[in-house]
């Protein structure tokens, strides 16, 4: 009976060494992984020596970083999930509509992913690339995932976080994070104005299936002078028609 719960551990470790691989920014020597995932290093070794030999990690001199594998099982998500495949003429049509740069994120553990992004004709400074794991308590998509969860789950998630820094300076207090929280999750959608990037604004919603499960979350992008609260209050109302056009046609899992 033990033999189960041996082999679920293992997954865990080499889940959580993979983990390290994709979030990292760098190449990561092998201490530097060990430490990461908080594993022995010759558990981490093995772990790696499997990773390196199906193609999900790869080594570079002494350090290492993830393999194309990992890569290949994003194409495979992007070209096969329903959500995925549903998402990207609705992003098509928002950029088009609102000349701001469409994106739609979802939750992994305890950080959002960016599974989908279409560029307007005015695109933005910097190159958010998709896969990219952002947190979720900076910037409205981020947010808007947070309102959607229990009490419980946000308690965990914010654990040793404290006062939160923006990008514009300013900080932003538990109390004031769930207070916003509780503002999105009435609004039905979220702007947020140089949280994690200065001079960045965006206006998102939450993409619900027809259950009521939150599946993902959409919205707009622009610079924050272009985005002024006129466009802005122009903007709500046709993401959270996009966001809900996209839930109807989600599937509902199980």
């Amino acid at each position: 009976m033990a033999a189960p719960t041996n082999n679920m551990r293992s997954l865990d470790r080499a889940f959580d060494v993979l983990g390290v691989l994709q979030e990292a920014k760098q190449p990561l020597r092998l201490s530097e992984v060990a430490r990461h995932a908080s594993l022995h290093v010759a558990t981490v070794q093995r772990i790696l020596g499997v990773l390196l030999e199906r193609g999900y990690a790869a080594r570079i001199g002494d350090t290492y970083t993830a393999g194309p594998a990992a890569l290949a099982v994003a194409h495979a998500f992007m070209v096969t999930n329903p959500l995925s495949v549903l998402a990207q003429p609705m992003l098509q049509q928002l950029a088009a509509s609102t000349g701001f740069t469409a994106s739609m994120y979802v939750k992994v553990e305890s950080s959002r992913v960016l599974i989908a992004r279409v560029e307007s004709d005015h695109p933005l400074n910097y190159i958010l690339p998709v896969g990219e794991r952002l947190p979720l308590y900076l910037g409205g998509a981020g947010k808007t995932i947070l309102a959607h969860l229990d009490t419980a789950e946000v308690d965990e998630i914010l654990g040793g976080i404290g006062d939160m820094a923006l990008a514009s300076g300013a900080t932003v207090s538990k109390a004031e994070l769930f207070a916003q929280l509780q503002k999105i999750r009435s609004d039905g959608f979220a702007v947020s104005v140089s949280e994690r990037l200065y001079g960045i604004a965006s206006v998102t919603a939450p993409v619900r299936a027809a259950d009521g499960t939150l599946v993902a979350v959409l919205g707009v992008t622009g610079p924050a002078d272009t985005l002024t609260d006129t466009q802005i209050d122009h903007l709500i109302p046709e993401v959270r028609r996009a966001a809900t056009t996209l839930g109807t046609r989600v599937p509902v899992a199980g």
